[in-house]
């Protein structure tokens, strides 16, 4: 895929999972035990890799791996999986690195090119924006007979580390139906699904498949939804061995991601658990001529832009919108749009997570600023990237038609009711889904 989202924008082991069986949607699911770890308001939780490494990577022996993951794809102590796995003996092959790069050196939209990991000596391949073929084609030339996904991703469409792992999984069954590990991780805005799903005629880099804005699924759960659902579809076979780690001690109702004080990054402007609860909305600004607050310490929680003024934070706190305040705010962005220039707008307070629907909150700010700006834009580009990001032409047209905020989050909920309908054969963990 060629558009970015800144273009357009220790366990019981995994051998004693094993004995858990095969799941719906043919992937196994494996759930181990563990040693406790703090996290999760203090409920023990491990996440897939570390289930995986404290047995000793043994589902990896006599394997040939390639591993996609990040900076994040971490154990409990933050050593790289692939650092760790190295150590222990497994047959690495070789490293796909998403956007932003294996080791998290690039920047919104960019990713590391091809080179040899001076730690490991392992080839990692430049796998951003490679469509399927030449996904094939990486996972020919390094011959490997077994994919491994980890990566922490922050649950929202746009968010483009799930779409290279569709994309894998497409070039997994295309080369030989290899062998597909998921090693999960919880999804930092637990498992309620929001928002508009995505229309056909609207898919690109940043959405390729026809699921919500905010999907309230792990990474893991995902695979085996487009396992089940899109890969024929898609002019392939199913996976007939992919495998998820689960993580051990999550449930959908914890907001947040497995340990608050081990947040790291999955991206450069995704620094704290803060910024992720509110991106599946305020990462509609990047549709506009507004800055989101790229250039500043708190992007997508400080919005604005050189026109707003005070009464845009007066008109949304008289909303009392669920978990949120607004303060007027004042800020220079040192890159992106409105660079150097002085923004008035409002940094979203969060003061309750858990009752923060990101999605409308940022609908209201929207059709609030539409109403009381005459200015308001978007990028240049007529709304092109609002349908892109939304999923559909709709919230365009009805924003400009004056249409309430109410009434456009409205005109979401049967498709998203359906969309929860479907995702649930193949979900893992318990707890809301809506």
């Amino acid at each position: 895929m060629s558009i970015s989202r800144r273009g357009v924008f220790r366990a019981a082991g995994v051998a004693a999972a094993t004995a858990a069986g095969v799941a719906a949607s043919g992937g196994a699911a494996f759930a181990g035990g563990g040693i406790a770890a703090s996290g999760g308001r203090g409920r023990s939780l491990r996440t897939g890799a570390d289930i995986a490494a404290a047995d000793g990577w043994r589902m990896f022996a006599g394997r040939k791996v390639g591993v996609i993951t990040n900076p994040t794809g971490v154990l409990h102590d933050f050593t790289s999986i692939v650092d760790d796995m190295h150590a222990k003996g497994v047959g690495l092959a070789a490293v796909f690195g998403p956007e932003h790069g294996f080791r998290g050196t690039a920047q919104a939209g960019e990713a590391e090119e091809t080179f040899t990991d001076p730690r490991t000596g392992v080839t990692v391949y430049d796998a951003y924006g490679a469509n399927v073929a030449k996904m094939a084609g990486f996972f020919t030339t390094a011959g490997v007979d077994t994919i491994v996904f980890d990566i922490r991703d922050v649950g929202v469409r746009f968010y483009t580390y799930i779409w290279t792992m569709w994309t894998a999984m497409q070039a997994a069954a295309q080369v030989g139906d290899l062998r597909f590990v998921v090693l999960d991780r919880p999804n930092p805005l637990g498992g309620r699904a929001r928002g508009p799903v995505l229309q056909q005629g609207y898919t690109s880099g940043v959405g390729l498949l026809e699921i919500s804005q905010q999907h309230g699924m792990t990474v893991g759960e995902l695979a085996r939804f487009f396992n089940a659902t899109f890969m024929e579809r898609a002019g392939q076979q199913k996976l007939s061995d992919l495998q998820v780690v689960q993580v051990k001690g999550w449930r959908r109702e914890m907001v947040g991601p497995d340990q608050a004080d081990r947040w790291i990054p999955p991206s450069p402007n995704m620094p704290t658990p803060q910024t992720a609860v509110l991106y599946p909305g305020t990462g509609l600004v990047e549709a506009t001529d507004w800055s989101e607050g790229r250039g500043t310490t708190r992007p997508f929680e400080l919005i604005g832009a050189p026109y707003l003024d005070h009464r845009w934070a007066e008109a949304l706190n008289a909303k009392k919108l669920a978990g949120v305040e607004f303060r007027e705010a004042y800020f220079t962005p040192t890159f992106s749009k409105n660079a150097g220039e002085v923004c008035a707008g409002v940094q979203v307070h969060i003061m309750d997570a858990e009752k923060v629907d990101a999605i409308e909150v940022a609908t209201h700010m929207l059709v609030e600023a539409r109403r009381i700006y005459p200015e308001f834009s978007w990028r240049g580009d007529g709304g092109r990237w609002i349908g892109l990001l939304t999923g559909s032409g709709r919230f365009q047209e009805q924003l400009e038609a004056g249409v309430s905020a109410e009434e456009i989050i409205a005109a979401w909920q049967p498709e998203l009711k359906k969309f929860v309908r479907d995702t649930r054969p193949h979900l893992l963990y318990g707890g809301p889904r809506q």
